[in-house]
């Protein structure tokens, strides 16, 4: 099977009404050679701009943390709000090293930890599904899994066709093949053997389709049950998978996780208690770099109130 990753560059992408578009993208590049201390300085500046200024954002950072760690006071919960979004603005800055840094830049700034879960998984020729928790500098994991694996996955589209392309590009700069959301899981189950390694974003709520509610924190979660079938028809191992910035080693880390247990189970909510608890421990480690600005308890189970 021929398959083709990434977007074709066309001339309507230089249409004026990209302009500002491409403007960005210079401004990204430039951006991008800048030392990581220079880049972390605008970052925190603009997620300290966040903070004071975009109180919905900072009202759902408050919730979820509210919910995950209840027994925070609430100044210490202030501060970890704030250090979040600064974190947040650090990794929309380093964005810019996803685009243009070479792959040798890149790997001489990260640092893998795990990485013998996926070599044992290829000596048994299972698959593997890597389950990448949504942390602000998740970015940074496919390029130094794919610096040693044939990686795959899929990626949402964006509104703009310039950042659409963009995003496609960078992506396929360091996978063999990328899939929107919006062609759905035939192609991605059709490309699982156990010579690549799937990327997979499982911990996103996308309401009561596909999903069941398991505890994630303590608290009931819409968890996606397409982690579990993905794992079930490829036959696939899965790792969860964390990405953080570690000040003291100044390297982006990519933490892989052990296999888990009993996984896929006939079992919709163990399954995803299984795979919620999974990411929890990585988590824990640097939880400020999780994305605690998405609405991680939108979806409630009956009876129970929205919390935002």
């Amino acid at each position: 099977m021929i398959q083709r990753c990434g977007l074709p560059f066309t001339f309507s992408l230089l249409h004026p009404k990209n302009w500002s578009a491409w403007f960005g993208l210079g401004l990204a590049a430039i951006i991008s050679v800048f030392p990581t201390s220079a880049r972390h300085s605008i970052g925190r500046k603009v997620g300290t701009y966040i903070y004071n200024n975009n109180k919905k954002r900072r009202h759902t950072v408050n919730t979820n943390l509210s919910i995950t760690f209840p027994d925070l006071p609430e100044d210490q919960r202030e501060s970890m709000s704030l250090r979040h979004l600064q974190w947040y603005g650090c990794g929309l800055v380093d964005y810019s090293m996803i685009f243009f840094a070479s792959k040798k830049r890149l790997a001489l700034m990260s640092e893998i930890i795990g990485k013998e879960h996926i070599d044992a998984a290829m000596t048994e020729n299972k698959t593997v599904i890597l389950l990448l928790a949504h942390s602000v500098m998740l970015e940074f994991g496919p390029p130094q899994i794919g610096y040693h694996f044939d990686i795959f996955g899929s990626y949402k589209t964006s509104k703009n066709p310039v950042l659409d392309w963009i995003v496609a590009r960078s992506r396929c700069r360091h996978a063999s093949l990328v899939v929107s959301r919006e062609e759905g899981l035939r192609k991605l189950v059709k490309s699982m053997s156990p010579e690549r390694v799937m990327i997979f974003l499982p911990d996103e709520d996308l309401g009561r389709e596909n999903s069941v509610f398991a505890p994630f924190y303590g608290k009931q979660k819409s968890t996606l049950t397409t982690t579990a079938r993905l794992a079930k028809m490829g036959k696939a191992v899965a790792l969860p998978l964390y990405v953080y910035f570690d000040e003291s080693k100044q390297k982006y880390i990519t933490h892989i996780g052990a296999p888990l247990e009993n996984y896929p189970s006939k079992d919709a909510v163990a399954d995803c208690t299984n795979m919620n608890h999974s990411l929890e421990t990585l988590i824990s480690q640097k939880p400020e770099q999780y994305m605690w600005f998405m609405k991680w308890y939108y979806t409630r189970p009956e009876g129970e109130p929205e919390v935002y």
